[in-house]
């Protein structure tokens, strides 16, 4: 069955438009089993998504993350926490060591505060790059995006095809609301980030990341220099 095409993407849609997340998740993960993979930035909707997937043999079930050293504590706690409570080995990249020494003595270690375009190129070192390794093999991406994120993502599909990649891209929350997404997570025992108790909804690099106010947008504690049709990173973008 070929799956690197916008046909089959299509295709997918129109089978579950309807179906339940956890029956689409499992199928998934059972029809493709490790060529399936969870890219975890071990938010909310990442570890609903990683409890999703354990309803299947631990054996199928593939998640990584990427560390790009620049975490909070508190992500390198929620890694162990995850691989305790589910029982699967959390794979973690990481970024290239000397495209980070090159970049770093070329802009600083703070270049992203310099421009649009210096943050990217950290974006890309720290995560785009690592994310392409642990995507080799790869058929289907899996991810924990949501409409409701932001503008970046209000047009997105429960399945795409990922031209950058060349893969199917699997995004099972689509259509969740936060509030539901939360509701999952604690009602069915999921460890998650102590962050989010602190006013973090959407956590990644602390030097890129704040504790938003009430009202405002979830995330715009994101990259908060800059303009909100900016604020991806590359992973979702490209």
């Amino acid at each position: 069955m070929p799956i690197n095409d916008k046909e089959l993407a299509a295709q997918l849609n129109s089978r579950f438009r309807d179906t339940d997340t956890q029956e689409v998740v499992s199928w998934v993960v059972q029809t493709w089993g490790r060529e399936a993979a969870l890219s975890s930035s071990l938010s909310w909707e990442d570890q609903a998504v990683t409890a999703m997937m354990c309803h299947s043999p631990r054996e199928k079930v593939r998640v990584f993350t990427l560390d790009t050293g620049r975490l909070f504590p508190e992500c390198y706690d929620l890694i162990e926490r995850t691989r305790f409570t589910f029982g699967i080995d959390l794979e973690v990249f990481f970024p290239d060591y000397r495209a980070v020494q090159e970049m770093v003595a070329e802009h600083g270690v703070n270049l992203f505060f310099e421009s649009v375009e210096l943050r990217h190129r950290c974006c890309n070192v720290r995560k785009v790059e690592p994310l392409k390794r642990a995507l080799q093999g790869t058929k289907v991406w899996i991810t924990g995006l949501r409409r409701d994120q932001s503008v970046t993502r209000k047009d997105m599909q429960l399945f795409e095809f990922d031209e950058a990649d060349g893969l199917i891209k699997f995004n099972p929350l689509i259509q969740w609301t936060e509030q539901q997404v939360i509701a999952y997570v604690k009602d069915n025992g999921i460890p998650y980030n102590k962050l989010h108790e602190k006013g973090f909804p959407s956590i990644g690099c602390q030097c890129c990341t704040r504790a938003i106010k009430e009202g405002e947008d979830i995330r715009s504690g994101r990259w908060w220099w800059e303009n909100p049709d900016h604020r991806e990173c590359g992973l979702h973008s490209r």
